[in-house]
């Protein structure tokens, strides 16, 4: 059976920044019939992740690099992902 897409985003993101907190919420259910639904049911994520490589960097440094870990997922092969990137012992 292949691999769900939401699996293979939690890979590459636990192979990139070995999170202490890792979670990729499926929300395209919540957006089936709007713009950017393409009837698979994995269109839209959320990504809420904390890791120690986040330590010193901007919010906008955060959400590049998890889009360079993630390669041609975000805005190709799903709509959208929302991203909230920690570091440890932030909130």
């Amino acid at each position: 059976m292949a691999e769900t897409l939401q699996s293979e985003i939690e890979s590459l993101l636990t192979s990139a920044f070995a999170p202490s907190r890792l979670e990729v919420i499926n929300d395209s259910a919540k957006h089936h019939g709007h713009a950017g639904d393409d009837g698979s049911g994995e269109s839209h994520f959320t990504i809420v992740i904390e890791s120690a490589a986040f330590t010193g960097k901007s919010r906008l440094d955060r959400q590049r690099m998890v889009n360079a870990a993630l390669g041609d997922i975000p805005g190709q092969r799903v709509h959208a992902v929302a991203i909230r990137a920690s570091a440890p012992g932030e909130n």
